[in-house]
């Protein structure tokens, strides 16, 4: 399985938020947004400072994709 944060840069388009913006008000690194940006995996507390920095649950910022397909 993959995992795959376009709900979160979606979730971001919709508020007008850039990912500096998001990068400043979690408190990422720049590594932690290169890794959002590949779509690599992140650690619960990347997941946990996002969530808490935009007002949302887990489930609106990423998914997990089948690779068999």
């Amino acid at each position: 399985m993959t995992v795959c944060y376009n709900k979160l840069w979606k979730l971001m388009i919709d508020r007008k938020m850039k990912k500096k913006d998001l990068k400043e008000q979690a408190g990422l690194t720049q590594h932690e947004m290169l890794k959002l940006r590949h779509d690599m995996n992140i650690t619960t507390e990347t997941i946990g400072k996002i969530c808490k920095a935009l007002g949302c649950q887990m489930d609106d910022i990423m998914e997990f994709i089948d690779d068999e397909n």
